[in-house]
């Protein structure tokens, strides 16, 4: 299916041009008919002869009902632009045109309606003269009348070459599906309209409704209906009906949007381009700059329309600070609405993640940036701006990353990280000056722990630390890094007293000292971790202290009793006391050497 709006000035016939070519009133109200003027959104759709089907949005064309024009605009990938032969060119057909060049939308029709009533020449060119400046430069020009049929099926033949020339969407893309309806059904309960620009949507989906308050809720869908018919599964670019499960028909409204669960970051302030001021006459009216907006706006995107907050950064440079957190990326395009006048602003979001402005000067450097930021965001610069960011993270920003090891010239994948290489060796430098220092320090315990080593470089997750290490020529053993080779030193006093236990302990494996004969022997915490580090002794729960290979001969006594055996046989086999033997066997336990039968015997694993 292809999906295209119809724009244009009030009453000049773009709703009776959409009747003529599918036979469906899109004017969904009494009080459209009755007032002869479209207010809402309508839909009608047909089958071109190439058998592509095609959707119309018709917009309202009267000024006042801007927002719900912007509303069915924004979602859509092509326009036709429909003026009457008998009144031509008029302000509304201005303020289309010049949303629709704001929007980027560069693919459409020119359409002049009633040409059974006037000459449709002069129309047409004062209607191509507009169109040369704007995206739709180029665009096809029709003549037709809906109520003679004159010109239809050359219009229909027009349509179906532009359907031929839209690009094919991404099936595969993760959705965000602006609401335009939300209305309920007797016996299925809330349905949701919107036009579906990428990805697919499939009965049984869970996906969620983010709210324009920045509130979000997990739904299912229960069914789905496109062109009038029940569908298990909805592809773009498609019109589409989705009915709901587990939201109220009131607690989800035109602007909401339905999005793949956990795959868009949403955000609060965004830096955007200007592209483009309309004013009174049309495209180019007024500043073409952030300085002709107020400092608050409509900002409009898809269905959605919010009061935004303006920074001026500098000339053609904007921040844009949102009333609560929504999805939104880089590449949107936005048209900024001073509701005080009929200025429109068109823009393209170019960093949903802007940088923090604090010194003097920076908004300005910043507006540098923004001007000169084209396209989708490039990943070696997100990911150098940051230093690192999680791959999840890049694709919700809508960043592209390809796969393989170097995703970017300057960018590794290091597990679920993206690395800048200047941020990983910068940071391997800091990780190996702070474990210099602590080994000059404290030559008693020259370490440090995986989380002090994470703080120190100045990476985000430990799970970095290891390959880090290795950049800087460091070891990591035992869940602390290190220089390589070094040990720890211990003072005369502490030497002589672990080696008076280490005799002991070789003559009584299991006599593990109190805590006063550790204290005696000059044996505190930082000693007997540098001894353990060493592997010169086993520490177990409860201040035990072992020799390394006391489990292995524990191991012998053990497996020569009858078994299973109990903790008491266990105690006079190895000639010791509770407070040493549990500790013992449960590091047993859990080297997996010995294993409980019930809750008063273990076993020797043969």
């Amino acid at each position: 299916m292809h999906v295209i709006a119809t724009a244009g000035h009030v009453d000049h016939g773009k709703s009776t041009l959409v009747r003529a070519l599918t036979g469906i009133e899109p004017d969904r109200w009494a009080e459209e008919r009755r007032r002869g003027m479209t207010i809402d959104l309508g839909y009608a759709w047909t089958s071109l002869a190439s058998g592509a089907d095609v959707a119309f949005v018709d917009v309202p064309g009267h000024q006042r009902f801007i927002g719900n024009m912007l509303a069915g605009l924004g979602p859509a990938p092509a326009v036709v632009l429909v003026v009457a032969a008998d009144e031509g060119w008029r302000p509304q057909s201005a303020e289309h045109l010049a949303a629709v060049d704001a929007l980027g939308i560069s693919r459409g029709l020119v359409v002049v309606t009633r040409s059974d009533l006037a000459d449709p020449g002069p129309a047409m060119a004062e209607a191509l003269d507009h169109v040369s400046r704007t995206s739709l430069a180029g665009s096809v020009a029709l003549a037709v009348s809906a109520r003679t049929g004159q010109g239809l099926d050359d219009l229909r033949t027009a349509l179906d070459d532009l359907v031929a020339s839209l690009p094919a969407p991404d099936p595969d893309a993760r959705l965000r599906l602006w609401v335009d309806r939300s209305f309920s059904v007797r016996g299925s309960g809330t349905v949701v309209t919107g036009t579906l620009g990428a990805g697919t949507v499939r009965v049984g989906d869970e996906l969620v409704v983010h709210r324009t308050d920045g509130t979000s809720q997990s739904v299912a869908v229960r069914g789905l209906q496109s062109l009038g018919r029940a569908r298990d599964d909805v592809t773009a670019v498609a019109r589409v009906a989705v009915n709901l499960r587990g939201v109220g028909v009131d607690d989800v409204a035109r602007g909401d949007v339905l999005l793949t669960t956990r795959a868009w970051r949403v955000t609060t302030t965004l830096d955007a381009r200007i592209v483009g001021t309309v004013g009174d006459e049309g495209l180019g009216a007024g500043a073409a700059g952030p300085d002709a907006l107020p400092s608050h706006v409509m900002l409009h995107l898809g269905t959605l329309a919010v009061e935004a907050r303006v920074r001026p950064l500098g000339p053609g440079a904007v921040r844009l600070a949102l009333p609560s957190a929504l999805p939104v990326v880089a590449g949107d395009r936005v048209l900024l609405r001073d509701p005080g006048s009929r200025r429109v602003v068109g823009a393209v979001v170019v960093d949903a993640d802007p940088p923090v402005l604090e010194r003097r000067g920076s908004a300005a450097r910043r507006a540098e940036v923004v001007r000169a930021l084209e396209g989708a965001p490039d990943l070696g610069r997100e990911v150098a701006r940051r230093g690192c960011m999680r791959q999840a993270e890049a694709e919700a920003l809508g960043i592209v990353v390809p796969a393989g090891a170097r995703p970017a010239a300057t960018v590794a994948r290091r597990g679920a990280w993206l690395v800048d290489d200047d941020a990983w060796a910068a940071a391997a430098v800091r990780l190996r000056t702070a474990v210099q220092a602590r080994a000059d320090s404290a030559p008693i315990d020259p370490v440090l722990a995986l989380e002090a080593a994470r703080a120190a470089a100045g990476v985000p997750d430990r799970a970095l630390v290891t390959d880090l290490a290795a950049t800087a020529g460091l070891e990591v053993r035992d869940g602390r890094v290190g220089l390589p080779g070094r040990a720890a030193v211990l003072s005369t006093a502490a030497e002589a007293g672990l080696s008076r236990i280490e005799e002991r302990l070789r003559q009584h494996p299991f006599t593990a000292p109190e805590q006063h004969e550790l204290d005696a022997a000059g044996l505190g915490p930082r000693e007997l971790a540098a001894a353990e580090g060493t592997g010169r002794i086993l520490r177990l729960p409860g201040d035990v202290v072992l020799l390394p290979n006391a489990p292995a001969l524990a191991m012998r006594e053990l497996a020569a009793l009858p078994q299973p055996f109990t903790t008491s046989d266990a105690r006079q086999a190895l000639d010791s006391t509770r407070r040493i033997v549990i500790p013992l066997l449960e590091h047993l336990d859990r080297r997996g050497w010995t294993r409980r039968v019930d809750g008063s015997h273990r076993e020797v694993r043969r």
